[in-house]
């Protein structure tokens, strides 16, 4: 195995729109959703919209048709199975819900490729009503973070993470999102991680202005071309690095693996790695 986590945000980072907005826009409902969303938190608006969409009819089935048609780039896709292939450990952490994000990536054919998925509950009640719950109840308690909505720190996510890589071997993270709530876990992030935040999104945004507070290394990403090379980059200069490698050994990889980061990162040979975002004078 490669030894490498990589961990994705999902809205507007593996698809390219926010998957509540869509849904909600889709079914025909902005209107209300517009007039409730400054009266409540975010997570208790979507509870309320699907409510609302089943008061009008809308069914299971009218959602999932609806999350098959999201936007999303083609190479987002190839690059999460590349990686997946080259033996990372992927993982979601995203605050839309259980159901959305799981209905997309079995529709894309992606699901199994990630070990984990952090995100708000999403599940139907006896009645065929999708609820949607906080993955922090932030009625009971606070999670103590002041950078992060009250529903969900993903900072804190990325903590208990990297506790369990110690005893899972695994040795490097890279982060990839575009949110204002993604600046926080990449603070968390060590000397030896990436961060990949999408270009002029929030947390790019932010890590412009706080670039000092980072110790890892910020590559930008624009659009479906860049997440791909720049990700795969990455993984191929992690790989290369690792003292196995080096020394001539293939204990790194099983063979599948080794044939795959031969095939999968020969292309990124012709460039090099992108430069790193530093701070701005």
């Amino acid at each position: 195995m490669a030894g490498i986590v990589v961990v994705f945000d999902f809205d507007k980072t593996i698809i390219d729109t926010d998957s509540d907005n869509w849904v909600v826009d889709e079914l025909g409902a902005t209107d209300l959703y517009n007039l409730l969303l400054p009266t409540m938190p975010f997570n208790t608006l979507m509870d309320t919209m699907m409510k609302e969409l089943h008061a009008r009819g809308k069914t299971i089935q009218d959602i999932k048709e609806v999350l098959k048609r999201v936007p999303i780039h083609s190479r987002i896709v190839q690059a999460i199975k590349s990686a997946h292939t080259l033996g990372c450990d992927l993982r979601i952490v995203s605050d839309a819900n259980t159901f959305f994000i799981k209905t997309i990536l079995k529709h894309l054919g992606i699901r199994e490729c990630f070990s984990e998925i952090n995100t708000n509950p999403g599940i139907f009640d006896d009645e065929g009503r999708l609820r949607i719950f906080p993955f922090h109840d932030f009625q009971l308690s606070s999670h103590g973070c002041e950078r992060c909505p009250p529903n969900m720190c993903k900072g804190l996510i990325i903590e208990r993470i990297q506790a369990s890589l110690v005893n899972e071997g695994k040795k490097r993270m890279i982060y990839l999102g575009d949110g204002s709530n993604d600046f926080c876990p990449s603070l968390k992030l060590n000397k030896s991680d990436f961060m990949m935040p999408r270009k002029d999104f929030p947390v790019w945004e932010l890590i412009c202005k706080n670039r000092s507070l980072l110790e890892c290394g910020v590559h930008e990403w624009s659009n479906g071309e860049d997440f791909e090379r720049i990700l795969l980059q990455i993984i191929n200069s992690i790989i290369l690095e690792d003292d196995t490698y080096k020394n001539g050994t293939l204990n790194l990889f099983s063979s599948m693996e080794f044939k795959a980061f031969e095939s999968i990162t020969m292309a990124a040979h012709h460039e090099a790695l992108p430069k790193v975002l530093r701070v701005p004078h």
